[in-house]
């Protein structure tokens, strides 16, 4: 990721909609599938804003030590600087692993990658991953966040499978926004601003009130047909 992209991230993302559906999404499928009090590994955990909302023992990792940084003064969490291709954590240590939009970067093999989170999780460990949507969607902003892949609910339901994962629940997210998030993409290409920023107030309000929505829906097990982002959950058997 571009640097600068980490001091953006930084600056909003407790306040931006994006990232408060997103945090809302994790937080309700790790409630539906983790035990209370679980170890949590966030794998690729950025500035922190989702860790600091984690509840129980939980751990940060992320490749970039500017990152770990903010997370750490987010947070007040325990976050290494290390690769998702190469954990450095022991076997079985977590019960849950919550990873947002890291398989898609270019430095991170996504079979090694997935292997490395199945042998840090116990048995019965939950991976919860997010990523983005739509190899057509791809923008300027995917170039600036060093997003090389997207990716479908069928395909993701199938990495996971082939990483000895049992998928349990897939799904898109970013449903009642996503032809707005289409005609920017196609038509604008993410110009120079870029997507990590704040909206007018009111049109933020408006944008978060979808996500809740679509959120609240997630946590009940309800799956969308189609968005901007997919969002799954795996379980490691024996």
């Amino acid at each position: 990721m571009e640097p600068g992209e980490y001091a953006r991230m930084h600056a909003v993302e407790e306040r931006m909609w994006w990232y408060r559906g997103l945090h809302a999404n994790l937080l309700g499928q790790l409630a539906r599938h983790a035990r209370p009090g679980a170890a949590i590994l966030d794998a690729g955990c950025g500035t922190g804003g989702l860790l600091a909302r984690l509840a129980g023992e939980a751990v940060g990792l992320d490749y970039a030590e500017v990152a770990a940084r903010y997370a750490r003064s987010k947070s007040g969490r325990r976050v290494v600087v290390g690769s998702i291709n190469d954990l450095p954590f022991s076997q079985g240590a977590f019960a849950a692993v919550v990873s947002a939009d890291v398989l898609a970067h270019r430095s991170v093999d996504e079979a090694r990658a997935l292997a490395e989170l199945r042998r840090c999780l116990a048995p019965g460990g939950v991976v919860i991953l997010n990523l983005p949507a739509y190899r057509w969607l791809a923008s300027r902003h995917d170039r600036r966040v060093h997003q090389v892949r997207r990716y479908t609910r069928s395909r993701l339901a199938r990495l996971l499978g082939s990483a000895g994962f049992r998928a349990i629940f897939t799904s898109y997210w970013n449903t009642i926004l996503f032809p707005l998030m289409v005609l920017r993409r196609l038509l604008f290409s993410g110009g120079e601003a870029g997507d990590v920023r704040l909206m007018p107030a009111p049109v933020e309000a408006l944008f978060r009130g979808a996500v809740v929505l679509e959120s609240r829906l997630l946590a009940r097990g309800v799956r969308l047909p189609f968005g901007g982002s997919v969002l799954a959950v795996g379980v490691k058997d024996g």
